[in-house]
């Protein structure tokens, strides 16, 4: 064996180029001594079959070890913790760049997260309304502004020469203070005039009279208060900063009337006047006012709904309240008002609110006949808030919440309450002084729920003043090129307010390839795990650009894939294999795309070229039992309805962000569930569900969320297959004579597992300033139980080494137990032989999460009745050869009766389903409609569908 794999290190005694990232000797998990080259400033695909080593080679070694040098280079606080990470197990790595990985896991939970704070696109659109955005006021619409010096000097620049101009503030009147004592206060401060002047309007009045502050001192109080309390008359009192004559200033001038400008906003308080020739009067104000409102002045933490600055007070910056649900007062939209649509109008009492709504409403028109569904939402409005005498659904809450004393109406105001909608910021998330703040006619939160594809038009015909246009046009220059290469990575469809938590992993994982390419950063490393997941191949096409982009900016992005198209384009492609787990972790194959399908040795050269093709499953099925969608017009589907037969594989297929997971994931199979009396989400809008629900007994999502919570959660753990271990472990020798228990070799209880660290084999410090640091347990070494229990063994193995097995090392080892074979073969039936059995399940992809569940249920008999599976991209991280084996779980769910629905982009599974649903034909408000559903052979007919190019 050492031989062979000798043959695969390249000479690095050979002369190397400069450039060039070296590898030599890497040992990490299953890879075995491999040393390869890597062109630097390349686009790099790393290929082979599920578990051969890709991960362990660009990840654990080549990332990790960039990660490692970084930390060098940190504080020696920070080193005394990241000295004890583990080094990659690799001789050396030569010519190695500041390394970035892009995973394929959405990168956050919390729902404060958005596409837009992801993408640093909202960042950036917060910097350009406090910049460039103008404030109006809701009442009167006009544009509020703040006037300062500058405004006050041009305006006496302006005035034409030989005017007579006067810069005053009126007379301060404090409670407290008496004239004269204010007076003073002013003679202190150096001003020595006080200018008095009746604003009646009449020609008579047309100069003031101008008083020596000296000469006021002089008199009583008396005639002080006589002089300047007026009650009947309008005469104004005004303290005389500066006169002026007009004239071209010179430079000493202009700053003589700026700092007398400046004194003057001071003491009238940000009010400033200035009177031309006794006639007209102009005013100026720093206060940022209109229409008797005080408004903020635009910041950036205006903006921000994360500051409690800018958060709507109510909602808090969560876009959600607890509230009246309009889905629980009106839970079936296809009845009329007449039917009883609204839930909580019925009833011999309650029911007179139906009656009073249907007799008021005769005589304004309103469709009291016509569905919910179908209203208008000037008629949807009316229902809720009353249409003249006619009292709505508001008004009925309203009277529910004066009665609250009264134990039956807060038992019926309990039925009706869920999260909706904030109704202060209309969930829009910001307080609302930041949404009279707009920029081209929109504010904020408007530009937020347009899809990025129409947020380009929007940009794009743009139009700014000549200053904004100066202030945000680096902004705008940034906010362009994200947006553009969100468009290019094939996520047009989503919004800037669409929540991080909501995305899949192939979107989130563009999404931080959107933010890395807006940060221009050249001589990096990029390591990107399987971007292609969740992309149509139309869009493929785009994606291969943004990575050449990223390329030409002098990077090395090296791409694990199994994609053909993004192979076809690359550089270089190094093929791991031959096989997966301890059959794999060599390069088998190295060079372009030729060299690859020419090398007999490569697995994935054989599929390339032909020699090798996924297996097919003979003519598709028959059927004649369905279930049917009717009316389905959640988000951007357009009133479709769609059947989906049962007990064969049936493949919704369509661009991304053509309504896939809303009609299957939204509508199908929470509706399927409500009517199964299981609890779970609340189902899209649609008109309703027929067919053969009935010979339908479960339904089962098998989608890409993790296995298990907890880290000590594992694969073995979740096939339930690690009881047979235990109980095999418990029935050794050893363990009866010191009284182990099967409890004894689990790492889920006390008893057998390691103390201090409580099974989890790694202890954790909290980092202030970075990631939490996982270490090795300095007590068991890793091995997650006591000594006494490791001990114990079977066939020279103990607990600790079965689970370091993959699947199909443990398969062979435990070749006499038959049980336990029996519930580990459906691991390896999936593709997943490669896992080990004690992974913790943090650590598997979604694909692989995926898998796993699906091998739970091929372990189990057929004893729950026929069962609906509906999986979502199961092909994510599977190689050609991989897929082989999920075609041949799917067909063996449906020999035993059950029914798969699968969401799917990957056009082998597609041309090999039984049926096909094809949604399209574009993505947001251009899909939604059905442009296909029959045979795959009869998709080249349907001329509006994006995917029957594909499938040759």
């Amino acid at each position: 064996m050492a031989t062979a794999v000798k043959k695969k290190q390249i000479d690095l005694s050979a002369p190397l180029k400069k450039d060039d990232i070296y590898i030599k000797g890497a040992r990490v998990h299953n890879l075995r001594n491999v040393s390869v080259k890597i062109p630097r400033n390349k686009l790099i695909v790393v290929t082979g079959v599920s578990g051969s080593g890709k991960s362990s080679l660009t990840i654990d070694t080549l990332y990790a070890e960039g990660q490692r040098r970084y930390a060098e280079s940190l504080s020696a606080y920070a080193r005394q913790f990241l000295n004890r990470m583990n080094k990659p197990d690799v001789d050396y790595i030569k010519g190695l760049c500041p390394a970035i990985a892009i995973e394929q896991k959405v990168i956050t939970r919390t729902p404060r997260s958005t596409v837009g704070s992801m993408t640093e696109i909202y960042d950036y659109l917060r910097l350009l309304f406090a910049r460039a955005g103008k404030t109006i006021s809701p009442v009167s619409g006009r544009e509020v502004k703040k006037d300062d010096v500058a405004d006050v000097v041009k305006a006496i620049q302006n005035c034409k020469e030989g005017a007579k101009i006067l810069l005053l503030v009126k007379f301060p009147m404090h409670a407290k203070r008496s004239i004269k004592e204010e007076l003073n206060i002013l003679l202190q401060k150096g001003f020595t005039r006080i200018y008095k002047k009746n604003e009646t309007g009449k020609a008579k009045a047309e100069t003031g009279e101008t008083l020596s502050i000296e000469d006021l001192l002089e008199q009583t109080e008396k005639d002080l208060n006589a002089q300047f309390v007026t009650t009947k008359s309008k005469t104004v009192i005004y303290v005389l900063v500066d006169r002026l004559v007009a004239k071209e200033f010179d430079e000493d001038e202009v700053h003589r009337i700026g700092d007398s400008a400046n004194t003057a906003f001071f003491e009238g308080e940000g009010e400033v006047y200035v009177e031309i020739d006794g006639k007209e009067l102009l005013h100026f104000s720093n206060r940022f006012e209109l229409d008797g409102i005080k408004f903020e002045e635009p910041v950036p933490n205006l903006f921000s709904f994360n500051n409690p600055y800018g958060a709507c007070p109510v909602c808090e910056g969560f876009s959600q309240v607890l509230g009246i649900d309009e889905d629980l007062v009106i839970p079936d939209k296809s009845l009329s008002v007449y039917e009883g649509a609204v839930a909580p109008w019925k009833g011999e009492k309650l029911g007179w609110w139906r009656e009073q709504f249907i007799k008021a409403t005769a005589k304004t028109g309103f469709p009291v006949h016509k569905p919910i569904i179908d209203l208008t939402k000037q008629q949807y409005d009316q229902l809720w808030k009353g249409v003249g005498t006619a009292l709505g659904i508001d008004d009925f809450f309203k009277e529910v919440e004066q009665n609250l004393y009264k134990v039956q109406y807060r038992v019926l105001l309990s039925r009706y309450r869920g999260r909706t909608q904030c109704t202060d910021c209309g969930g829009y998330r910001l307080r609302k002084e930041a949404l009279y703040i707009k920029v081209g006619d929109k504010h904020i939160g408007e530009l937020c729920e347009m899809p990025t594809k129409e947020l380009k038009v929007w940009f794009d015909e743009l139009k700014l003043s000549e200053y904004d246009q100066s202030v945000a046009k680096r902004i705008l220059i940034e906010i362009n090129n994200r947006i553009q290469t969100l468009l290019q990575v094939g996520l047009g469809y989503l919004t800037l307010n669409r929540l991080a938590n909501s995305l899949s992993g192939g979107e989130s994982q563009r999404i931080q390839l959107t933010r890395s390419l807006g940060s221009n950063l050249t001589d990096s490393l990029y390591i990107l795990d399987e971007p292609s997941i969740g992309l149509h191949p139309r869009d493929t096409a785009n994606l291969i650009t943004v990575l050449k982009e990223l390329r030409n900016l002098g990077n090395t992005v090296v791409v694990v894939e199994h994609d053909e198209m993004i192979m076809r384009e690359a550089d270089h492609i190094i093929d791991m294999g031959p096989f997966a787990s301890h059959l794999g972790g060599e390069v088998i194959a190295e060079g372009d795309y030729d060299a690859v399908v020419s090398n007999k040795k490569s697995l994935t050269g054989k599929y390339l070229s032909g020699a090798m093709e996924i297996q097919d499953f003979g003519k598709p099925r028959k059927w004649n039992r369905s279930i049917k969608v009717e009316g389905a017009r959640q988000h951007n589907l357009k009133n479709i309805t769609v059947e989906f037969p049962l007990n064969v594989l049936c493949v919704v297929s369509g661009v991304s962000g053509s309504g896939k997971t809303t009609l299957v994931k939204n509508i199908l199979y929470p509706a399927l569930s409500k009517l199964k009396g299981e609890f779970g989400d609340r189902p899209g809008m649609h008109k309703q569900l027929s067919g053969d629900i009935d010979s339908i007994a479960q339904i089962e999502m098998v989608d890409q969320n993790p296995i298990g919570k907890s880290s000590r959660s594992n694969p073995v753990t979740y096939i339930k297959a690690y009881d047979e271990i235990r109980d095999l472990y418990s029935n050794q020798p050893l363990s009866k004579i010191r009284g182990f228990q099967p409890k004894h070799f689990s790492f889920n209880v006390d008893g057998g597992r390691c103390d201090a660290c409580k099974g989890e084999g790694e202890q954790v410090v909290e980092m202030q300033f970075l990631a939490d640091v996982h270490l090795t347990c300095e007590v068991c070494g890793g091995k997650r139980f006591k000594e006494e229990v490791l001990d114990v063994k079977y066939n020279d193995k103990n607990i600790y080494d079965v689970l370091e097995m993959s699947v199909d090392e443990a398969i062979d080892f435990f070749r006499a137990e038959k049980d336990l074979v029996r519930k580990l073969m459906p691991l390896s039936d999936v593709g997943l032989g490669y896992v080990k059995l004690g992974q913790s399940s943090d650590t598997l992809s979604g694909g692989e999460a995926q898998r796993v569940k699906l091998a739970s249920f091929l372990g189990r008999g057929n004893s729950q009745g026929n069962i609906l599976f509906i999986f979502d991209e199961p092909t994510t991280g599977l190689h050609f050869h991989d897929i082989n084996k999920l075609l041949k779980s799917f067909h063996a769910l449906i020999e035993k009766g059950h029914s798969v629905l699968v969401i799917e982009h990957n056009t082998d599974v597609i041309k090999r389903a039984d049926w096909v649903i094809d949604l399209g034909p574009e993505a947001g408000d251009g899909g939604g409609e059905v442009v296909y559903t029959g045979l795959p052979s009869g998709m080249s007919k349907a001329k509006n569908s994006r995917t029957s190019k594909y499938i040759v």
